[in-house]
């Protein structure tokens, strides 16, 4: 029989009703998604002015887009546009008056001035950024983040909002000596309906709490992150996190039905309705998942939650080449329909990188391809379910769009499965300096990007990719032995311009952050940008809100 090609495949089991999705990693590696694509723009070395009051705004792709005179340097490897930047003179500095002001309303445990504790939420997880901030504050509700704010905006002190601390481009650490808004503490379930499964928390939930909690209710978060373990999810609404599970549940801007936020003059936005049907004009929620806490903090999120189901298959399958892939995607979206729920691709050179840096992991099929592909289905009926994931391998190999697959036979060899693809990130820490690009692309052109680039960059570094094929999310990693300007400026602007070019978008997922800030032109027109910079005049008047991030740096230089 045809079906005794696929190695194992006398041994093609269910999982009955004990759920994989969780046994995926906590940490070592992160949230990963798309948002869509953009439409491809040339406006290299174009401006566009706008009057946005005390921003400068004169905005052009690519660079700073002035002389900012005496720039200061702070931490930053991998990334050129972001290594020098101007500190906002406008901004005050703070003083011990403030640190007493923030002790009256705070308390002094809420309020940290150790040296080794600022070290830690002055450094992004990844080591590549890196602030120098004196204070950090742990607010226990909305009212003392009001109150932190409106002191905040008063004296013009600017603050970083920061949740767990694992965002990839530089967006939750301050850039220089901004005030640490930490929500850690802001940590409790307000409500769940079990009718609806719209569940009601504040901005310092653990997503994996939240999942937790949930599991016991017979429901499941629409959001798995590989940082689940440390993510809040406030920070999650705020970058707009994606994950694995967005080919079957979509964006945060679909889940999210309501959010509590705090603007910089510490009015509070009450948007917290748990209706999935309210067409009462501006729908204002849109504007905060997403911006990185530049326009507010967001401090309570309702968000829909999905019934938790009982059938759970995973298959890891190899590909002799990306063509394979596409069309067995294809085919995995018109044979598996709505029990799709994972479609996640690697290279044979990420495959080699998690064998070789991390213990424990072996390849699961027999023989070595260029492409490995993992399909997770979800579903309520175990029998049709496995079923229909075996006949579609078995049309699939018959095809000769599979070359080698099995299916995970028990718990453990699905957690297995699942630490090759989330233990990347992990590996290529272990193997020394990396340059990440969270990229858009249309399927088609995914893979050009990682050849064109081994072809610019040669022996110079190992350039692999991996991510979310089913979503057109590509995660371009290029490794090397250390960080050398010569390389980065093999890689950048290039990595952008091939994407602009090619209509995609030079984040997906991770957010613009500091990193990115100044290339938003590649994905954004003038006009574009010049609209957004009138909402954040409009909501933060001074800038005060994680300054740096974003919008490009020359808005906030003076």
């Amino acid at each position: 029989m045809m079906m005794q090609k696929l190695r194992r495949s006398g041994e093609l089991i269910r999982y009955g009703s004990k759920s994989l999705i969780n046994l995926r990693p906590n940490k070592d590696s992160l949230s990963r998604s798309v948002s869509g694509f953009v439409n491809h723009y040339e406006t290299k070395g174009k401006h566009f002015e706008s009057n946005v009051g005390n921003y400068n705004t004169e905005l052009h792709h690519g660079c700073l887009g002035r002389n900012l005179g005496m720039l200061q340097q702070y931490k930053c490897f991998g990334s050129s546009s972001a290594s020098k930047i101007q500190r906002n003179p406008l901004f005050s500095s703070l003083d011990s008056k403030d640190v007493s002001y923030f002790k009256e309303i705070l308390g002094d445990r809420n309020v940290v001035e150790d040296e080794e504790r600022l070290e830690t939420a002055n450094t992004d997880w990844m080591q590549k950024y890196k602030g120098s901030s004196k204070l950090m504050l742990l607010p226990k509700n909305t009212e003392e983040v009001s109150q932190i704010l409106q002191y905040c905006d008063s004296r013009r002190l600017a603050v970083v909002p920061q949740g767990g601390n694992t965002g990839l481009v530089g967006g939750s650490v301050p850039v220089f000596d901004e005030v640490i808004i930490n929500v850690g503490l802001m940590n409790k379930v307000l409500a769940f309906d079990e009718v609806s499964g719209v569940l009601v928390c504040e901005a310092g939930c653990i997503l994996e709490n939240l999942a937790t909690f949930l599991d016991t209710k017979g429901f499941i978060m629409p959001l798995d992150l590989g940082a689940k373990g440390s993510c809040h999810i406030g920070g999650n609404v705020s970058t707009n996190a994606g994950g694995l599970r967005l080919i079957r549940y979509g964006s945060l801007h679909g889940t999210v039905l309501g959010l509590e936020a705090v603007t910089a003059n510490g009015n509070v936005l009450d948007m917290l309705g748990t209706l999935r049907k309210d067409n009462t004009g501006y729908d204002l929620k849109h504007l905060f998942i997403g911006s990185e806490g530049s326009l507010g903090i967001v401090t309570k999120v309702s968000i829909l939650t999905q019934p938790k189901l009982s059938s759970v298959n995973l298959a890891f399958i190899a590909c002799k080449d990306y063509l394979s892939c596409q069309k067995l995607l294809v085919e995995a979206k018109r044979n598996l329909g709505e029990i799709l729920s994972a479609y996640e691709f690697l290279d044979n050179n990420s495959m080699d990188l998690v064998l070789n840096h991390l213990d424990g992991v072996r390849n699961p099929v027999s023989s070595t391809e260029n492409f490995y592909i993992l399909i997770e289905t979800t579903g309520s009926d175990e029998t049709n379910d496995r079923e229909k994931l075996e006949a579609f391998l078995l049309k699939s190999l018959e095809k000769g769009l599979v070359s080698d697959g099995v299916i995970a036979q028990d718990i453990n060899q699905a957690s297995s499965f699942w630490r090759i693809r989330e233990g990347i990130t992990e590996a290529l820490q272990k193997a020394g300096a990396v340059y990440k690009y969270d990229l858009s692309l249309p399927v088609e052109e995914i893979y050009n990007i990682v050849n064109d680039l081994r072809g610019r960059l040669g022996d110079l570094a190992n350039v692999m990719g991996y991510g979310h094929l089913g979503d057109g999310n590509l995660h371009l990693n290029i490794s090397a032995a250390e960080y050398n300007d010569k390389l980065l400026g093999l890689i950048e602007p290039y990595v952008y311009e091939w994407t602009s070019k090619h209509r995609g978008s030079i984040s997906a997922e991770h957010g613009l952050g500091v990193m990115k800030a100044n290339e938003i032109f590649y994905s954004k027109t003038p006009e574009t940008v010049a609209i957004m910079a009138s909402i954040k005049k409009l909501l933060d008047p001074k800038g005060i809100l994680n300054p740096y991030k974003v919008l490009p740096h020359s808005l906030f230089s003076h």
